[in-house]
C-alpha cells in the first residue's frame, strides 16, 4: 500500500475518532474506507469532528427542545442533523414531563424557569422531529433541578 493511501485512511478514520489501532486493525481486515456513521435509531455520542461540522446555531448551548410527539426535553445540544435540523443529539438532558406555576409557554419556561413540574434526568438522548430549540438561562436552569425525581 502506497504512504499517500495510509495517510488518506488514516485521516479518515480520525473523522470518525478511530485510535491508530483501531485503524491498523480494520486495514488488515480490508474494512478501512468505512463511511461516516448514518444516524438511525439511537446512536453513540457524535465524535467531536462530526459535531464541529455542523453549523447550527444552537449547537454547544443548552436548550428547550420541543418535539413533535417525543415531548419537552432539556439538555446541552451536541449534534443537529445538518440536513433538516429536526434530529438533535442531547447531553445532560432532562425530559419534562409537567410544569406547573412558570408560564405558559415554553419561551416563559426557558427563560424564567418553573415553580413546580415534573423532571428526570435521561443522559443522553437522540430526539426525532424537533421542531424549537428555545436556549435556557442560567436562573430558568436553577428552578429545574429542585423538580428531578430520581
Amino acid at each position: 500500500m502506497e504512504i499517500n493511501a495510509l495517510e488518506k485512511i488514516l485521516e479518515a478514520l480520525d473523522l470518525l475518532g478511530k485510535s491508530t489501532t483501531d485503524a491498523i486493525r480494520d486495514i488488515r481486515n480490508g474494512i478501512a474506507e468505512q463511511k461516516p456513521p448514518v444516524f438511525t435509531g439511537h446512536p453513540t455520542a457524535p465524535t467531536k469532528a462530526q459535531c464541529s461540522a455542523v453549523n447550527h446555531p444552537m449547537l454547544g448551548r443548552r436548550c428547550v427542545c420541543r418535539t413533535y410527539s417525543a415531548g419537552v426535553h432539556i439538555g446541552d445540544v451536541v449534534w443537529v442533523n445538518p440536513e433538516n435540523s429536526m434530529e438533535a443529539m442531547l447531553s445532560n438532558a432532562l425530559r419534562l414531563w409537567e410544569w406547573k406555576k412558570g408560564g405558559l409557554s415554553l419561551s416563559v419556561v426557558a427563560n424564567n424557569g418553573i415553580k413546580g413540574g415534573r423532571l428526570n434526568r435521561t443522559g443522553d438522548v437522540f430526539l426525532t422531529n424537533v421542531i424549537e430549540y428555545i436556549p435556557t438561562t442560567k436562573s430558568a436552569e436553577e428552578t429545574y433541578v429542585k423538580f428531578i425525581e430520581y
